[in-house]
């Protein structure tokens, strides 16, 4: 494991900023990649002085806008037979997309911005809202939003501890943990403020 987080960091390093954009960008769309293995090592480099970790936040959001504008177009030029076309080689069929659209539809503006705070889901959540033709300024903000608290978790995480990996998959494990807690507290305002709107 030692070597493989190694090589990864040596990845980030050589690629530097760009790097961090690409495998964000891949992240955000169909491929089974985890943006842990991106913005941790970045975090740890930023610590070590050979990035900026502003920067490093920033290139990293920028990278999951892009993946998810990607998933986003898709989905609005091709419709729901060109995104399960192309989903069904990422393991994506018809019943997640299924799950995704309910979800989105019943929350709308506010799924977009939290399913970016779920491992998982982040990824499919631009499909359904490319489908229903989502205000582009919307979803590009409530992406941003959520997919920067994400990063700004896993650089931090990175830069702080990021040479000690046991910590780190302890430190993962509750931040998901309160990850998940804070997206329940959101939840349960949202829908006690729009129950009071209506």
């Amino acid at each position: 494991m030692h070597e493989i987080i190694d090589a990864i960091v040596e990845v980030v390093s050589q690629f530097g900023y760009l790097g961090i954009f690409i495998m964000m960008f891949v992240e955000s769309t169909f491929f089974p990649f985890p943006s842990e293995v991106a913005m941790i090592p970045a975090g740890y480099l930023a610590s070590q002085g050979e990035m900026s970790l502003i920067l490093a936040i920033a290139i990293g959001t920028l990278g999951s806008l892009g993946g998810a504008l990607f998933n986003y177009y898709l989905a609005k030029k091709y419709g729901r037979v060109g995104v399960l076309k192309f989903g069904k080689y990422f393991l994506f069929n018809e019943e997640k997309l299924l799950k995704m659209e309910a979800f989105f539809l019943k929350h709308g503006s506010f799924s977009t911005f939290v399913s970016r705070l779920i491992p998982g889901v982040r990824q499919f959540i631009s499909l359904p809202a490319g489908l229903a033709n989502m205000p582009l300024r919307k979803f590009s903000l409530y992406t941003t939003l959520g997919a920067g608290i994400w990063v700004v978790v896993l650089t931090l995480l990175g830069y702080f501890i990021g040479s000690n990996q046991d910590l780190i998959n302890q430190y993962l494990h509750q931040i998901v943990i309160v990850t998940l807690l804070l997206i329940f507290i959101l939840s349960m305002g949202y829908f006690f403020i729009n129950k009071r709107v209506k």
